[in-house]
C-alpha cells in the first residue's frame, strides 16, 4: 500500500481509473476493480484482504480517495472494538445528484496493476488473469 501513515489517502498507479465496481466481496476481502471502460477488462484492484467494514456502493465512478477524518476513525473504532490497520476514505459518484462518501476497513490493502479479462478468450497467454466469475467454456 502506497500511503504515509496508517490512515493516509491512498495514492493509486499512474492510470484511468475512471470506472470502479466490486468484483469480489467474500468472508476473505472485499476487491475493487478499476479502469477505464469495464467491459471487457480491468487494470487495477484495491484488494482489502479481512475487511472489517465496507461502506460503498458495487459500482462508481472517479472516485477522490482521501484520508479518513477523526469522525469517522472514531467511529470504526468504537463499531469493532479497535482501530483497523488500514482505513480508506473517498468520495465518488454513484449516480446521485451528490457525490456518495465510502469507507473501508481491513487488515490489509494490496494495490494490484495488471490486466484482468472479464471475459473468456482462448487465446489469452499463459498465466492471463480473469475475472472471478469467468469460465472456459469447456467447464
Amino acid at each position: 500500500m502506497d500511503t504515509e501513515g496508517a490512515h493516509a489517502a491512498i495514492r493509486l498507479p499512474e492510470g484511468s481509473w475512471w470506472d470502479w465496481d466490486v468484483v469480489v466481496w467474500n468472508a476473505g476481502g472485499l476487491t475493487l476493480a478499476a479502469g477505464y471502460d469495464l467491459a471487457y477488462h480491468h487494470g487495477l484492484e484495491l484488494v482489502f484482504v479481512d475487511a472489517m467494514f465496507v461502506s460503498c456502493p458495487s459500482v462508481f465512478y472517479d472516485p477522490a480517495f482521501r484520508a479518513p477524518t477523526a469522525d469517522e476513525l472514531l467511529r470504526i473504532t468504537r463499531q469493532l472494538g479497535e482501530e483497523p490497520p488500514v482505513v480508506v476514505a473517498f468520495e465518488a459518484d454513484a449516480g446521485g445528484r451528490e457525490p456518495v462518501s465510502c469507507l473501508v476497513a481491513a487488515a490489509r490493502l494490496d494495490i494490484v496493476q495488471e490486466n484482468v479479462l472479464r471475459y473468456w478468450r482462448e487465446d489469452a497467454v499463459p498465466g492471463q488473469r480473469f475475472a472471478p466469475w469467468v469460465r472456459s467454456p469447456d467447464r
